[in-house]
């Protein structure tokens, strides 16, 4: 498999092919709301197609998630809703008193993140906008990285876009930036065993890599329940441990480096229904 491969082996890393490549299914929630998991690339991406991890899961993990009974990760979607509708902080508000109720409010907001923060100078992804709300409307303190309650909330506010097309807008403030800085990262290589983000899911996606099957790493079902980890898991916790199984070190949860790896990779998988909350391996 060419200098991968070599350089996986040595590492005690092994890959093969997949045979047959993505499952060729529909995923259908509930059996009514059809979900886009396939759908033509952009202009300018170097993918002719994007395909949802969903379809490189087993039989077993794919129905999970087409049941919204079974999906472990609706869980978080109830205890985000409660929080939704929970006083907190010193103003005496919930995220219900300024925005109302959360099922109508929210449709759409979740497929459009990152947006531009001006205030910020910097893209916000939905945990940065939550805790700038905490802090500047309720009087609350912000949340630590990867909270429960922080998760659950962003779980839920993704939710409510469920089967909506992901898009951001790239003309907003200086995203175009952004998005050209998370490409240089996309593509760089990094740690001991010298990879990037393209090297498993431009160049590989379709293989193994041990017993997990490797897919274009699209972000539309995040944050994504992982069995493996049997918790509902954060698109910067996916990040950090990504590039930790680089043998690199990792940068840290909203730094700079991967709110621009974030906007450039939701870009790559723009069309692509919001999962949330996805399940995978």
């Amino acid at each position: 498999m060419g200098a991968l491969l070599g350089g996986l082996l040595v590492a005690g890393v092994s890959c093969a092919a997949f045979a047959g490549g993505p499952v060729d299914e529909e995923l259908v929630i509930d059996g009514e709301l059809k979900i886009t998991t396939r759908t033509a690339a952009p202009e300018g991406h170097p993918l002719d197609e994007v395909i949802s991890g969903w379809h490189y899961r087993t039989k077993e993990t794919r129905e999970l998630e087409a049941d919204s009974f079974e999906n472990p990760g609706m869980l978080y979607v109830e205890r985000g809703e409660e929080i939704w509708n929970t006083v907190d902080g010193s103003s005496g508000k919930s995220c219900a008193s300024c925005h109302g109720d959360g099922q109508d409010f929210l449709k759409g907001i979740g497929a459009n993140y990152p947006k531009w923060n001006a205030a910020a100078n910097k893209p916000f992804n939905l945990e940065l906008q939550i805790n700038a709300c905490r802090e500047e409307h309720m009087g609350a303190k912000a949340y630590k990285f990867d909270a429960a309650d922080q998760k659950a909330l962003v779980t839920f506010i993704k939710h409510q876009s469920i089967g909506m097309p992901v898009g951001i807008d790239l003309s907003q403030g200086e995203m175009q930036t952004w998005w050209d800085k998370g490409k240089e990262t996309y593509y760089s290589r990094t740690g001991q065993l010298n990879l990037s983000c393209a090297t498993c899911h431009e160049d590989y996606n379709g293989n193994y890599i041990r017993a997990d099957h490797l897919s274009q790493g699209n972000v539309n079902g995040f944050p994504t329940y992982r069995l493996k980890q049997s918790a509902m898991v954060s698109l910067h916790n996916r990040f950090r441990g990504c590039i930790r199984d680089t043998r690199a070190e990792f940068p840290a949860a909203f730094s700079d480096e991967l709110m621009a790896l974030e906007v450039y990779v939701t870009w790559r998988g723009t069309g692509l229904s919001v999962e949330t909350p996805a399940v995978r391996q």
